[in-house]
């Protein structure tokens, strides 16, 4: 890669490395030159930018970051898509992360180009919870490097995976002495029931039975048949050798004690043995408090199918000074409600709903619904409606106005699915903003973001709002994602929620152009040239003659995909792109 003050005559092509200034318009930085970005660079006087040039045998960030992030990704992980040479993993189910340490130093030791940052292992996660990034640092890699770091992800299974929790069948067991109180038991069983519950499983079979070894043992051997995956036992006093009370009952009933104290503080006095496939564990006095301790990290691998063992159990004394965290454990609703505090919420993956706009008159299509017009086969706002679907953005709102009736059966005869709802707009002859206003109105909550789309743009495919979801980011100045095409502003936008107060507040026919305008700072603008048909961001169809120009464009682009064509638009598809859509 060549990096450093470009001429701005050789610069088309190049990468911006800082933002810049052009006759009123700011270039940011990451920004590809184009053509027009250089004249316009020219015309403000620039004679030359920071910039990066890619050579042959380099590979740019983004595939780089995906393409590492591909090979590190085992089961339980989904991959967001690539963006400004990142790429995140997220967890598709509540569970343990499991990582090998090894390995990921070794990829971070490769080179300084390429980087992969985790969760600790052992993590628990939540759904969508990021628990990985992978991060290009320069605009570029070489493949040299990147084949490298791929060899080490390849040298076995991947080095990370999310291992779900499961359901786990469990028998608790509690010994008592002659002075022990039940209630005392009672809390005991109260605080394990809620460390499952947190996990996902039933509450525990109960027993309970004197504090010898033979009555301990006659307990286990009388289990029912199938009814335990994990057996818990709780004494009346603490275990202090492997030849107390609980090993020995767990040696009589034909089990193996496998280790006996741990690392880790509160917890120390814990066991570890089995009865056949049975794991059973004798609990640490700290386990009747609702305060992390060491027999979390045990259960919460068995829980998860992970195995645990004497070694692995021997290792945990790294960060296993738990006294003085504070931390608890958490029944299902209070990690739900952690999960979602904003402290976490950069850590998950963004909820991002969506808007289709179909409440508009067709003051210009001469007395026709262009909305209904059939455009490839179908109504034009069906075909809108199944590219938004295609996308991950849920939930999915259609609001409709004009002919709403005649909109909604259409939409309910489309056979795209029922994964979206309707909402009427009774006022959508005062304006666009009343349409969004109903569209926000019927969002839930939590969403993150909005993509904001245009019912009468049939161009735009899903792997647009792909893009435009990946980048979105507003801890890293992403709040407001604009898709471009050879440098000029289209549709969808997607819109953090925090803008929502101020879109309500718009009035008339007119959509968040002006927000966007007030907000430069968190706008990024997201390029789609190398999409196939990246510029029907910028088509709308407003007139008969955009009707009719559709069909032309459409036969265009066929002959792109067949690879006999240019991936620009023909025969009135200039005239199209030339007009930027003032909407939203």
């Amino acid at each position: 890669m060549i990096f450093g003050e470009t001429d701005v005559s050789e610069a088309e092509g190049a990468i911006l490395a800082h933002g810049v200034e052009a006759g009123g318009v700011v270039f940011k930085k990451g920004r590809r030159l184009g053509a027009a970005d250089v004249a316009a660079l020219a015309a403000a006087g620039r004679a030359s930018v920071m910039a990066a040039r890619l050579e042959p045998g380099d590979v740019h960030e983004d595939p780089a970051a995906g393409a590492v992030a591909a090979a590190v990704a085992g089961s339980g992980l989904t991959a967001s898509l690539p963006f400004t040479g990142r790429c995140n993993l997220h967890a598709a189910a509540r569970g343990m992360l499991v990582a090998d340490a090894e390995r990921i130093d070794r990829l971070n030791l490769v080179d300084e180009a390429v980087t992969v940052a985790t969760l600790p292992p052992f993590a628990v996660v939540e759904p969508r919870q990021m628990v990985a990034t992978i991060k290009i640092i320069p605009f570029s890699v070489s493949s040299e490097v990147l084949d490298r770091v791929l060899a080490v992800a390849h040298g076995g299974m991947p080095p990370m995976r999310v291992a779900a929790f499961a359901p786990r069948r469990t028998v608790l067991i509690q010994t008592h002495l002659g002075g022990t109180r039940p209630a005392v038991l009672d809390k005991t069983a109260v605080a394990v029931n809620g460390r499952l519950a947190a996990l996902g499983c039933p509450p525990v079979w109960e027993t309970r039975c004197g504090h010898r070894a033979s009555d301990l043992a006659a307990c286990l051997e009388t289990l029912p048949e199938g009814a335990a995956d994990i057996v818990l036992i709780s004494c009346a006093s603490a275990i202090v050798d492997r030849r107390d009370v609980v090993p020995a009952a767990i040696e009589a009933a034909g089990g193996t004690v496998d280790h006996f104290g741990m690392p880790v503080d509160p917890g120390n006095l814990l066991l570890l043995g089995h009865i056949g496939r049975i794991a059973v564990v004798g609990l640490p006095g700290c386990a009747r408090s609702p305060k992390l301790n060491g027999f979390d990290w045990v259960l919460q691998r068995l829980v998860a199918g992970v195995a645990v063992g004497r070694s692995d159990i021997m290792r945990m004394g790294i960060g296993g000074l738990l006294k003085d965290t504070g931390s608890r454990t958490l029944s299902r609703p209070q990690a739900v409600d952690l999960a979602e505090t904003p402290s976490a919420a950069r850590a998950r993956t963004p909820r991002i709903a969506a808007i289709v706009l179909a409440a508009g008159r067709s003051v210009r299509m001469s007395g026709a619904n262009k909305l209904l017009a059939e455009v490839g086969g179908e109504p034009m706002v069906v075909g809108v409606l199944r590219q938004v679907l295609e996308a991950s953005a849920r939930p999915v709102v259609v609001v409709t106005g004009h002919e709403q009736e005649r909109v909604a059966t259409v939409l309910a005869r489309s056979g795209v699915g029922d994964d979206f709802w309707i909402v009427y707009n009774p006022e959508y002859e005062e304006g666009l903003s009343t349409s969004l206003h109903r569209g926000l109105a019927a969002l839930p909550a939590d969403v993150d973001g909005v993509a904001v789309c245009l019912g009468d743009m049939p161009e735009v495919e899903a792997g647009v709002l792909h893009r435009l979801i990946a980048a979105f980011d507003p801890h890293e100045g992403r709040a407001i994602c604009v898709p471009t095409w050879s440098g000029k502003r289209g549709n969808p936008v997607i819109i953090a929620s925090r803008f929502f107060a101020e879109i309500r507040a718009i009035s008339g026919d007119v959509g968040a152009r002006s927000l966007i305008g007030e907000h430069p700072e968190d706008v990024a603008e997201v390029a789609m040239d190398d999409l196939p048909h990246g510029a029907g961001i910028l088509q709308d169809v407003d007139t008969p003659e955009d009707l009719r120009a559709l069909p032309r464009r459409q036969s265009a682009r066929q002959a792109v995909d067949a690879g006999a064509g240019q991936d620009r638009p023909v025969d009135g598809g200039e005239q199209a792109v030339a007009e930027e859509p003032q909407k939203p």
